[in-house]
């Protein structure tokens, strides 16, 4: 019997599967408590894997929830702090800017004084291309 890893692991996994089905069901001490009511046997290990997998099922939907508020929490969280990154940086340019007066003068009559020699340089030589 030739058998190939392509067939072996798919049925070595079934195997298992069976393995612990049958071990969860054919227990008998699985008991399950319901209004003081005990019940055990067939129909206890029944009603624990119905219970186990509802609230498993549960979980997994209030996590879902949970983890769409978060990521809404967050985003949310990260525009306000852009938007608190921009209205610091405005009030920060807002109360300097008196103070970085004395410096733009300066600069201002250098550039005002560099654009004029500038339009003087262009102006011969626009005549001498007519």
């Amino acid at each position: 019997m030739n058998l190939s890893a392509k067939k072996l692991i798919p049925l070595t996994v079934f195997a298992l599967l069976a393995a612990a089905v049958w071990y969860a069901l054919a227990t008998g001490d699985m008991h399950v408590n319901v209004d003081g009511d005990e019940i055990d046997g067939p129909l206890g290990a029944l009603l624990a894997v119905l219970f186990g997998g509802a609230g498993m099922v549960v979980a997994a939907v209030a996590l879902t929830c949970v983890a769409v508020f978060v990521s809404l929490l967050f985003a949310s969280l990260g525009v306000l702090m852009v938007v608190g990154f921009a209205l610091l940086t405005l009030l920060l340019v807002a109360a300097i800017s008196p103070l970085l007066l004395p410096l733009l003068i300066p600069v201002g009559i250098f550039w005002w004084y560099s654009a004029r020699q500038r339009k003087q340089r262009q102006a011969p030589s626009l005549e001498h291309a007519v």
